[in-house]
């Protein structure tokens, strides 16, 4: 399916959006799930808490949070700090639970990309209105 690699990457990219919106908070900022530093909204990466390679947690709304780009990008995700911040935001149980996800196969379907592209699109849409942001 030539299409497929196309579909992740846009999914990718809408996704990466709707999690930096809904994390983002009315005054334009963002908290970093790993670190706690308050930053512009601008700076704010969809950082995984489970490495993107696994397709069961790549778009797990639990394991993808707003996150700055020092502790994303330059301290590998400063994954103690990461998952200290999801036990504040989610709780102890669903933590262990997203971890045991961690090695299931999931295969998603050319449907199932275009579903969740158009859900996030209209996501986005309303929390750009909602947040007022561009």
């Amino acid at each position: 399916m030539a299409g497929k690699p196309n579909l992740k990457k846009k999914l990718d990219v809408v996704f990466s959006l709707f999690i930096r919106l809904r994390d983002a908070r009315k005054d334009g900022t963002f908290k970093c799930i790993s670190c706690g530093q308050i930053k512009p909204f601008e700076q704010a990466d969809c950082g995984h808490y489970i490495n993107r390679q696994h397709m069961s947690t790549r778009y797990s709304e639990i394991n993808c949070n707003a996150q700055c780009r020092s502790c994303n990008r330059f301290d590998e995700g400063n994954i103690q700090g990461y998952r200290r911040g999801l036990f504040e935001k989610y709780g102890v149980t669903t933590v262990v639970l997203l971890e045991s996800m961690k090695n299931q196969v999931n295969k998603i379907s050319e449907f199932e990309y275009k579903a969740m592209i158009a859900y996030y699109k209209k996501e986005i849409k309303r929390l750009k209105q909602e947040k007022q942001i561009d």
